[in-house]
């Protein structure tokens, strides 16, 4: 049934939230604290290993070769031009916003940053692009039904962490992979195996800025960085 691998990972994110919920409400503040920054570690690795992994080419004299610079600077410059322009994040932070309230949430602070950071770690990513496409052109739903595992876990963690509106990045996700389910005939000529792998690229960068938020670094506004994405696809299919 076309589209069942996109209703799965909606679902599959919700349940992973509620679970998360019902164990944040169990243990004590010094533990969510622990979670925290386990969960941001275990972003920051995603990220890391993800981007590495695509950085690094290893040529014929047997070294390693840095790939794809020009693109990952083209890619986050402008992206990061068209996102302030467009104000992403402020968009985002305003639809979290409204969330908590139409919700009854009003007393969870942790609300929006759990929302949009919740959002952003698991709609950003090549598997929600090319997951959408084949369950949409392909009626193959099996990457998604793998990444919903993965959400599960992760969303999971976050809202012990970060409160109830972590659970609400199943609509992100609904909306996110929907959207590439419905124009997938559009977007699949473009998708080359390059474009791809420069997604993978530029995306797993975004994911490890989402983890150096979650660690209260300085604070990156990675939602408005969501065009590079867009810069890198095109790039690839160029």
């Amino acid at each position: 049934m076309p589209g069942i691998g996109v209703l799965a990972n909606v679902a599959v994110v919700a349940l992973g939230g509620i679970l998360g919920l019902g164990c944040g409400r169990l243990i004590t503040e010094r533990f969510q604290s622990t979670i925290m920054r386990a969960c941001a570690l275990a972003v920051l690795f995603l990220g890391l290993g993800g981007a590495l992994r695509e950085m690094f080419q290893i040529g014929a004299d047997g070294r390693l070769a840095l790939i794809g610079v020009n693109m990952m600077l083209a890619s986050l410059i402008g992206g990061a031009v068209i996102g302030e322009l467009l104000n992403i994040e402020d968009r985002m932070t305003a639809f979290g916003a409204w969330l908590k309230r139409v919700s009854g949430s009003g007393g969870d602070a942790h609300f929006i940053d759990g929302f949009v950071t919740a959002s952003l770690t698991i709609c950003v990513g090549a598997m929600s692009v090319i997951g959408a496409v084949n369950d949409s052109l392909l009626d193959d739903p099996s990457i998604l039904f793998a990444k919903s595992v993965l959400d599960g876990i992760v969303v999971m963690l976050l809202t012990a962490a970060l409160g109830r509106g972590c659970i609400f990045s199943a609509l992100s996700v609904g909306i996110f992979e929907g959207a590439v389910f419905l124009g997938a005939g559009l977007i699949a000529p473009v998708m080359t195996p390059a474009a791809l792998q420069n997604l993978s690229y530029v995306g797993s960068i975004l994911i490890f800025a989402v983890g150096t938020n979650l660690f209260g670094l300085p604070y990156i506004r990675v939602a408005n960085f969501l065009p590079a994405l867009v810069i890198a696809v095109l790039w690839g299919a160029a």
